[in-house]
């Protein structure tokens, strides 16, 4: 799972980088972004739930 989670962070950084470099793909910058943060929140939500005490 944290396989998956690396991975999609990472095409959204990708994904963020070319938005910013390719002329009119500003909206896939944000799109990007927005994305990036959603992962982060939720990896991090299930992360604090998944923890055994």
């Amino acid at each position: 799972m944290a396989g998956l989670i690396i991975l999609l962070l990472i095409l959204w950084i990708i994904g963020g980088i070319a938005g910013l470099l390719i002329k009119g793909l500003l909206w896939l910058f944000w799109a990007s972004l927005v994305l990036f943060l959603v992962t982060l929140g939720v990896s991090f939500v299930k992360g604090l739930f998944s923890q055994s005490k």
